[in-house]
C-alpha cells in the first residue's frame, strides 16, 4: 500500500468522523424538540434515550461478523448514509411510534457506524506507527460544534426539526458517499510488545480494564449529550436557546485536547494523557453539580470536555494494540461498551435527577471516570507511544 493510499484514506477516513459528529449533535441537541414533537413524556424519555444504545450495542456486535467477510470499509460506506437518513426521519414524524422507528433505525445504524469507522482508525494508526486515532476523534468534534451550532440557528429562529435537518443531510449525504471511495484499512508489524495478544483471538480477561473504561467515559459523555441542555434549562434556569450552548462549547474543549491529544501521547504516553484526562473530567463534573448559573454550568462543561476527550480515543488504540491478529473483532466488543455507557448513563441520571437531585446526580460519573485513573495502567507504557513521531506513514505491503 502506497503513501498515498493511505493519506488519502485518512482525510476520507476524518471526513466520515466529521460527518458523524454533525449527525449526533444534531439529534442529541435538540432532545427537548423532539420531545415536544412527539409528546413524550419526562417519564416516558429515558426509554426512549436508552433505546438507541440497545440497537447500536446489538448492531456492533453483528458488525464483528460482517466485516470479516466484507471488510470495515464497505460497513461504514453504507451505515453512514443511513445514519443521515434516520436523522431526517426523526425530524419528519408526528406520532410516537414515528419516533420509536425512526429512533430504532439510527441506533443500528451508528452501531454498524462506529464499529467500522473505529476499526478503520485503528488500523490505519498501525500502519503510520504513530498514533494519529485523537486526529480522528478530532474530526468528530469538529462536527458536533458544527452540528450544535446548526441545532443552535435551528432553535433560534424556531425551525422545525425536518426544516433543520434537511439541507443539513442534503449536504453531507453525497459528501460522505463520495469520500467513501477512498477508504482503506491500513496494515502494519505486530507490537512486540503485544503478548497474549499476538494471536487471531480477542481474551476477554485482557479486554475488560478497557470495556470498563470505555463504559465510564461514556456514562460521562451520555450525561452531556443527554442532559446538558435540559440541566442547563431546567436546572441553571437558561433559555431553550442558552440550551443548545453546553454541548457546543464541550465539544469545543473536546476538539482543542483531542487536536494536541497525539503529540501528548507521542511525548508521554497513553497512560500519562489518560490519567490527566479522567482526573480533569472528575473536576468538571464537580463544577457543573455547584454551578450556581448557567454561564458557570457552561464553563463547566469546557472543563469536562476538555478531560473527557482523550480517554475514548486511546480507549479504542490500546484495543488495537492489545490485539494486533484480531483487532476488528477487539474495536467491535470494546464498541459495545461505548453504548453500555450511555445506556447506563442515561437513565441513570435521569432516575436519579427524578427521584433526588440533578445536581446530585452528576456525583456519579464524576466517580466512574476518576476510576479510569486505577485502570490506566492498561494503555501500555512504551508501545503506547507508537515510536518516535514521524510524519511519514509507514509504506506497507498488503497484496
Amino acid at each position: 500500500m502506497t503513501d498515498a493510499r493511505l493519506r488519502r484514506g485518512r482525510r476520507s477516513l476524518a471526513v466520515s468522523f466529521f460527518v458523524q459528529g454533525v449527525t449526533f449533535a444534531l439529534l442529541v441537541t435538540r432532545i427537548p424538540a423532539i420531545q415536544d414533537q412527539y409528546g413524550i413524556s419526562d417519564g416516558l424519555l429515558p426509554a426512549f434515550l436508552a433505546a438507541v444504545p440497545i440497537l447500536a450495542g446489538v448492531a456492533s456486535v453483528a458488525t464483528e461478523k460482517v466485516v470479516a467477510r466484507v471488510g470495515p470499509a464497505v460497513v461504514l460506506r453504507w451505515a453512514q448514509p443511513f445514519v443521515l437518513l434516520a436523522l431526517l426521519a426523526v425530524g419528519l414524524g408526528s406520532e410516537l411510534w414515528h419516533a420509536a422507528v425512526a429512533l430504532g433505525l439510527f441506533g443500528i445504524a451508528v452501531g454498524a457506524l462506529d464499529a467500522s469507522m473505529n476499526m478503520l482508525g485503528v488500523s490505519l494508526q498501525r500502519a503510520y506507527g504513530r498514533s494519529i486515532m485523537l486526529g480522528f476523534h478530532a474530526s468528530y468534534s469538529l462536527g458536533g460544534i458544527a452540528g450544535a451550532s446548526l441545532a443552535w440557528a435551528g432553535a433560534h429562529w424556531h425551525l422545525s426539526l425536518f426544516v433543520s435537518y434537511l439541507p443539513v443531510v442534503a449536504v453531507l449525504l453525497p459528501v460522505a458517499f463520495v469520500g467513501s471511495r477512498w477508504y482503506v484499512a491500513g496494515e502494519g508489524p505486530v507490537p512486540v510488545e503485544a503478548g497474549e495478544g499476538k494471536g487471531s483471538g480477542v481474551v476477554f480477561k485482557m479486554l475488560l480494564p478497557l470495556c470498563l473504561v470505555m463504559t465510564f467515559a461514556y456514562i460521562g459523555d451520555s450525561t452531556v449529550s443527554n442532559w446538558s441542555a435540559k440541566y442547563l434549562q431546567d436546572v441553571l434556569g437558561g433559555s431553550e436557546e442558552l440550551a443548545t450552548v453546553p454541548y457546543n462549547a464541550y465539544m469545543v474543549t473536546t476538539l482543542l485536547g483531542r487536536a494536541v491529544g497525539d503529540l501528548g501521547v507521542r511525548r508521554f504516553g497513553a497512560v500519562v494523557v489518560v490519567r490527566a484526562g479522567a482526573v480533569l473530567a472528575g473536576l468538571g463534573f464537580a463544577l457543573v453539580a455547584v454551578a450556581p448559573d448557567a454561564w458557570v454550568g457552561i464553563a463547566a462543561f469546557t472543563v469536562l470536555g476538555l478531560g473527557l476527550s482523550v480517554i475514548v480515543p486511546q480507549t479504542f488504540a490500546a484495543a488495537g494494540r492489545l490485539f494486533p491478529g484480531a483487532s476488528d473483532a477487539a474495536v467491535a466488543r470494546l464498541n459495545v461498551f461505548n453504548y453500555v455507557g450511555f445506556l447506563v448513563g442515561s437513565p441513570l441520571v435521569g432516575a436519579l435527577g427524578d427521584a433526588w437531585s440533578y445536581r446530585g446526580a452528576m456525583a456519579v460519573p464524576m466517580v466512574l471516570v476518576l476510576v479510569t485513573v486505577v485502570y490506566a495502567t492498561s494503555f501500555g507504557s512504551r508501545e503506547a507511544r507508537y515510536g518516535g513521531g514521524h510524519e511519514r506513514p509507514r509504506t506497507v505491503d498488503v497484496g
